[in-house]
């Protein structure tokens, strides 16, 4: 019996392995491709996912592979500079290609002890009191206490399971490819400046030499949309939106993405339960595609750990949707937006001109990227502190930075006072007595995913906290 089979090895599957491994949980994860994409889907990191990798001790080895960014522009494209005073010690923009982060991902993901199969395709699946069993595309089976679909918008798992997929689907679609470029650089970056005044949907980024990220509207949306477009189609929509195909060859990698935004009803059926693009879908603008997968995968893996673990308190698991279900609707609106004031029609470019005018505004621009980032994201903890349900910012201490204090993947208790104690929960909270000059409250308790369970100095208070996040107490 495996604890938790992992549908989908792509950047969601992989973080939901690590955090699960960090805990013990026997883990297996399902990639249906044979090998690992080498195509750049997404290019970077949120200064949230950031936080992230330096919570669970990995930034250093993403920045070693990555480019700092501090630019505007991810708001519907609206070039603005990158506001100051973000609340967080990584606020940056880290520019990393995906295939690096899963290869990242996936070596952190093997020291840690996880099984990754490649080649292996769910096929089918049932489910009872005591676990999931997985039918195979070659055939065998497996059996699992939990299983995790993370295996894209078009998910077998969530079709199995009868989840709903509400919402709207591609209205507008996009053409996104690899390809070489047959004209000098300064060519390419004036034709693309000129265009993108009017069209936001376009644009060549350069790989390093010849080769180029090219991103061009399509003309109209396919019928099989599974079906790649033909270079002959990128080369004409390339001289349709910018009257020339740029000498473009050699191309790498051909795709197209839509505009749908869909959400599942539901996170969790029975022992099933999804994550990343299984459970949202929404068009790119802003990035945030890959970021959101990966922060679902570091809200549930604790937690899903704590109910194999059987320290869970009654509602743990539950509290995975009811969290992460509202963050996704809040980025399904803000791209559903973005799309709207990337549009070309009069009407939409009258709001952007007006959008544009507000982000002027200091405060507004920082609302916002910290929107897209998701720095700014609450949860939904009741009546309290108001750093409650936030997630805190890598603080310096005394001994050095809050985040080195959680690589383990534990809950914390950050201990101003020197008087407060989790004696009944050190098996799953450390209990850090240190000071810092950015903290003006006595004392945190921080969830494994660094978000504020609860504030204060009182112990009592504190004891009745403790037991709704991290279970009864042992002894």
């Amino acid at each position: 019996m495996i604890d938790v089979i992992v549908a989908g090895g792509g950047p969601t599957g992989l973080m939901l392995a690590c955090e699960l491994r960090l805990h013990g949980v026997h883990v297996v994860v399902l990639e249906r491709d044979a090998e690992p994409a080498a195509h750049v889907r997404a290019l970077g990191l949120h200064a949230r996912s950031v936080e992230v990798m330096a919570q669970r001790g990995l930034l250093d080895r993403f920045l070693e592979n990555g480019r700092k960014f501090e630019v505007g522009g991810f708001f519907a494209a609206i070039d603005k500079p990158w506001p100051d005073r973000l609340d967080s010690a990584h606020a940056y923009v880290l520019g990393i290609p995906q295939p690096v982060t899963e290869r990242l991902l996936n070596e952190r993901a093997l020291e840690l002890g996880a099984e990754i199969r490649r080649g292996v395709a769910v096929t089918g699946l049932s489910q009872n009191e005591e676990g999931v069993t997985v039918e195979l595309a070659e055939g065998t089976r497996l059996r699992s206490r939990y299983l995790v679909g993370c295996d894209g918008g078009r998910s077998t798992v969530r079709k199995l399971i009868g989840v709903a997929f509400p919402g709207e689907p591609t209205r507008v679609e996009t053409l996104l490819g690899e390809m070489e470029v047959g004209v000098p650089a300064e060519e390419v970056a004036a034709v693309v400046a000129e265009v993108r005044k009017t069209q936001k949907r376009f644009g060549l980024g350069s790989f390093g030499g010849e080769v180029y990220r090219v991103v061009v509207p399509a003309d109209g949306v396919a019928v099989d949309r599974t079906v790649p477009p033909t270079f002959e189609e990128f080369k004409k929509q390339l001289r349709a939106t910018a009257g020339t195909d740029f000498g473009v060859h050699s191309p790498r990698w051909l795709s197209r993405f839509g505009d749908a935004t869909r959400q599942a009803e539901r996170y969790r059926s029975g022992r099933v339960l999804l994550a990343g693009d299984a459970a949202h879908i929404h068009p790119p603008t802003g990035g945030q595609g890959l970021n959101l997968g990966v922060q679902d995968a570091f809200n549930l893996g604790w937690k899903l750990a704590a109910e194999i673990g059987g320290w869970a308190p009654e509602g743990l698991l539950d509290s995975y949707e009811t969290e992460r279900h509202a963050v996704a609707a809040d980025v399904l609106d803000n791209t559903r937006a973005q799309m709207e004031l990337m549009s070309t029609e009069p009407g939409a470019q009258a709001v952007r001109r007006l959008v544009a005018e507000l982000m002027d505004f200091e405060e507004v621009n920082r609302y916002l990227i910290e929107k897209i980032t998701a720095i700014g994201v609450r949860y939904d903890f009741g009546e309290g502190h108001e750093l409650l349900g936030r997630r805190m910012r890598d603080v310096q201490l005394k001994r050095g930075r809050l985040y080195e204090l959680m690589h383990g993947g534990r809950g914390l208790l950050l201990d101003q006072t020197g008087r407060l104690s989790v004696e009944g929960w050190a098996d799953r909270v450390d209990h850090v007595v240190d000071v810092s000059e950015e903290l003006d409250v006595p004392a945190v308790l921080l969830r494994p995913d660094g978000h504020v369970a609860w504030a204060g100095e009182d112990q009592q208070d504190l004891l009745a906290h403790l037991p709704k996040w991290f279970g009864t107490a042992a002894g």
